[in-house]
């Protein structure tokens, strides 16, 4: 199973379990995500992280047993920051502590489960093993922009090479890799990647990982 097929893991981390239960049931609401774990202390928080295999971690700021700021910087994978710290200065430190993103408690529902599809496109784009100035800006862009406000964007289409690539894995019965589709248009391999990286980064297509025995993954592509 590819890295875009595959759940993504959430470590739930909040001294108030009565909170910690509410998180963990909105995460588990999301589709394509699942808890982990539920950790109430930064020291446990550390060792689930440790012990398997967490994509994203839901952590607060302050501890009975430590820094949050500090959790963030230790912790061996993604995190969102989930906090009723409101003052400038500390948001500024979790953030480039590594925070992903900062939700001010209390929040609506809502918003965490449109940060997590926004995560969840965010890891998407950059599952690659080589991106471009336009798929890290569209990265960074699905962490922050709400759904509904983002514009529905085709730079690709309307152009020969855009559009042969695209019909290219949609008439295919199996997913296409950049090579497979370049030989069967007639273009170079680098230039079917560039366009098949502009067509995921706006949803046109999805990408994920095809492995083999040995080697690294090959990049795939196919429909939505």
């Amino acid at each position: 199973m590819s890295d875009t097929d595959r759940q993504l893991s959430v470590l739930v981390v909040d001294d108030d379990f009565r909170v910690a239960g509410i998180h963990a049931s909105l995460v588990e609401g999301v589709p394509g995500f699942t808890v982990a774990a539920t950790t109430h202390t930064a020291a446990t928080a550390l060792e689930a992280v440790a012990s398997g295999a967490v994509d994203l971690a839901l952590v607060d700021i302050y501890w009975p047993d430590g820094s949050g700021i500090d959790l963030l910087r230790r912790l061996e994978c993604d995190a969102f920051v989930l906090s009723a710290a409101a003052e400038g200065p500390v948001v500024r430190r979790a953030l480039s502590a590594g925070a992903l993103a900062y939700l001010i408690k209390p929040f609506p529902p809502a918003l965490l489960a449109e940060k997590l599809r926004g995560y969840a496109r965010f890891r998407q784009l950059t599952e690659a093993e080589s991106v471009d100035r336009s798929t890290v800006e569209n990265a960074y862009g699905a962490l922050r922009e709400s759904a509904a406000r983002r514009p529905a964007r085709r730079p690709t289409a309307g152009t020969v090479t855009g559009d042969a690539v695209l019909t290219a894995v949609r008439t295919s019965p199996t997913p296409l890799s950049a090579g497979q589709v370049g030989e069967l248009i007639g273009v170079s391999r680098a230039t079917a990647q560039r366009y098949l990286a502009s067509l995921v980064s706006t949803d046109l297509l999805r990408m994920s990982l095809r492995y083999g025995t040995t080697g690294r993954p090959e990049q795939e592509y196919r429909m939505p």
